[in-house]
């Protein structure tokens, strides 16, 4: 495998590198390399490309990969034309822009702890990832045989997981830390990494588009149940386009806002190994139309966190579609607590056994639901076999409000496919759960 590393870290000093010394720009570096890595053995092969090894004689070869780690200090562009690998940490960092064209394939290699694979926007940076129905662009596995101009492979499914990290965003948006600090670290980066900052005082920040965009197999393990998730948001700003997303077999959660205002719309779930859609620390954005498919090993569908300093705010979940999965031990609908506050609007519910419910977990958000804060409207519920009512499906485990009884005047019993609620599953057919048949 040839290599571009696009700049170091302050453990490892590299400068913008490349294999041809007296080109100027990352882009026309890359369209003159011979062997992707001053290291001595270059071959003299002209892929007439990006900086890829090659297949073929030396005429008319085909780019294959481009390993891609370190900071990236200057505007890039990731092609359609090859298969990129990240191995290790690729950082946006401040000030750089990542595009990613339509039909891209971007595949992570195998690590754990400091040696996992992520895609990193730090603050100040941005991606420019827009995809289409047509081209989603797609993050993997290494292991993933999937080939240029596909959108699956054959070898893996929704149930291999953990395989390499995942993608993270970070912006300057406000969120609501410990102490009431402006910023935090977040959580699947090391602490003494200081790209993985979030939080600040712009609920305007834009850290790009991220729009038709899968992202499969990922969740690496960095410590003691601290793994990756899918796709992760810390303090990204409502300038920030995230549309039309699907997280596929992920170890940790599939979607996690910590704090931020990004609206998202348009996104997927699948078989996750925790939770589907995490909020904390006071993200205040709308969710809207967005699907949970669980699976065998996955927790709540909705696991949601208030504020944890003085600063509070609140989200919106509108057209939400749940389908749970009977068999897993620890498949919750959802749990909302530690203050949690918001409000949960048009969800449809279905394929939950009768121990699995919505729970309100603690004195805070007992009290938040009972004054307004936490408000809950429009649930249609097909329920289980052995449960007579939809007050059997919402629990106060504080016992102290009427959470159960007035689930009835927010939630109604239905048969299976006569749903008035919920997403629009429509516009999925573009992903990798619409290829499984898995809605």
């Amino acid at each position: 495998m040839k290599k571009l590393i696009i700049a170091g870290f302050a453990i490892a000093t590299f400068g913008l590198t490349s294999c041809s010394e007296d080109d100027d720009s990352p882009t026309e570096q890359l369209a003159t390399c011979t062997d992707g890595i001053q290291n001595g053995n270059e071959t003299g092969i002209d892929c007439g490309g990006p900086c890829a090894s090659c297949e073929g004689d030396g005429e008319g070869q085909t780019p294959v990969d481009e390993d891609l780690s370190g900071l990236l200090t200057e505007d890039f562009t990731l092609t359609n034309d090859v298969i990129w690998e990240i191995n290790g940490k690729f950082v946006v960092g401040d000030g750089a822009v990542l595009t990613i064209e339509p039909g891209t394939i971007i595949k992570g290699a195998e690590g754990t702890g400091s040696l996992a694979s992520a895609l990193i926007v730090a603050r100040g940076g941005q991606i420019m990832a827009e995809g289409t129905a047509e081209e989603p662009i797609i993050f993997t596995s290494i292991n993933d045989n999937i080939e240029l101009g596909e959108k699956q492979g054959s070898n893996l499914d929704e149930n291999d997981r953990g395989l390499w990290g995942g993608v993270l965003i970070l912006g300057r948006a406000p969120s609501s830390f410990e102490g009431d600090s402006e910023e935090s670290q977040i959580e699947g980066i090391p602490a003494d990494d200081d790209f993985g900052r979030y939080g600040g005082n712009d609920p305007e920040d834009n850290s790009g588009v991220f729009k038709y965009v899968s992202i499969r197999h990922g969740g690496a393990l960095i410590g003691s149940g601290n793994e990756i998730n899918g796709l992760t948001m810390g303090g990204v700003g409502n300038g920030t386009v995230i549309d039309h997303v699907e997280i596929v077999g992920n170890v940790d959660d599939g979607f996690e806002w910590f704090g931020g205002t990004v609206n998202s719309s348009n996104l997927v779930a699948f078989a996750g190994g925790d939770d589907a859609l995490d909020i904390d620390q006071a993200y205040s954005g709308t969710i809207t139309n967005a699907l949970v498919i669980q699976g065998a090993e996955s927790d709540h569908a909705l696991e949601i966190d208030g504020p944890e300093g003085t600063f509070q705010d609140a989200f919106v979940i509108e057209d939400l579609t749940i389908i749970g999965d009977p068999n897993a031990p620890s498949g919750e609908i959802a749990d909302f607590r530690d203050n949690a506050m918001g409000a949960v609007n048009n969800v449809y519910v279905r394929g939950f056994n009768n121990t699995q419910d919505v729970e309100l977990d603690d004195d805070a958000t007992a009290s938040n639901y009972a004054s307004g804060s936490l408000s809950f409207s429009a649930w249609e519920v097909v329920l289980p076999e052995g449960v007579s009512s939809v007050s059997e499906i919402f629990i106060d485990t504080t016992e102290s409000t009427d959470f159960s009884s007035d689930s009835s005047e927010f939630a109604t019993a239905i048969e299976q496919d006569q749903e008035t609620v919920g997403a629009d599953l429509s516009v999925f057919g573009w992903t990798y759960a619409s290829f499984r048949g898995a809605f």
